[in-house]
């Protein structure tokens, strides 16, 4: 009985430093914008907020063969994206990722993605000491003529 209290002590304080870990970046306000039939990309938006300074390095996602970071930005009169290797989260600041600037692209959709649906992302945050950070987020998907209003 003494090993089993000994180990119920050790399970609470390793789920005490996991809960600690994971409070270090902070996702609100996940959303997808969903697509009509056959429609084969989508993006992700939410707010993301880091304790230190960190840095978003990957992204996931079981409802597309790729999921990437973008950014969408003027050159010469024209609105371009392109992929990024990383999005910088600044310690004590909220990055916005939405529509027309910094945003999750997801492509080689696998099925439709329906206004309510709930899109999983896996998000990988890497701090300066190299350590990585998992996040699952579960975005909900509203369809266009809704994601101006968010």
């Amino acid at each position: 009985m003494k090993n089993f209290n000994k180990l119920a002590v050790l399970a609470a304080l390793f789920s005490g430093l996991i809960t600690s870990v994971q409070a270090q970046v902070t996702v609100k306000e996940a959303w997808a914008r969903a697509t009509v039939v056959q429609q084969k990309a989508s993006g992700a938006f939410m707010q993301i907020s880091s304790v230190k300074d960190a840095k978003l390095v990957e992204v996931r996602s079981p409802t597309a063969g790729i999921a990437e970071m973008h950014k969408m930005e003027m050159s010469d009169n024209i609105m371009k994206m392109r992929q990024v290797d990383s999005i910088d989260l600044p310690a004590g600041k909220t990055v916005e990722l939405k529509p027309g600037g910094f945003h999750i692209m997801l492509m080689d959709l696998k099925n439709q993605i329906k206004d309510g649906d709930i899109v999983p992302l896996v998000l990988v945050v890497e701090g300066k000491d190299k350590k990585r950070e998992t996040l699952e987020v579960k975005a909900i998907a509203k369809p266009l003529n809704q994601a101006a209003h968010h």
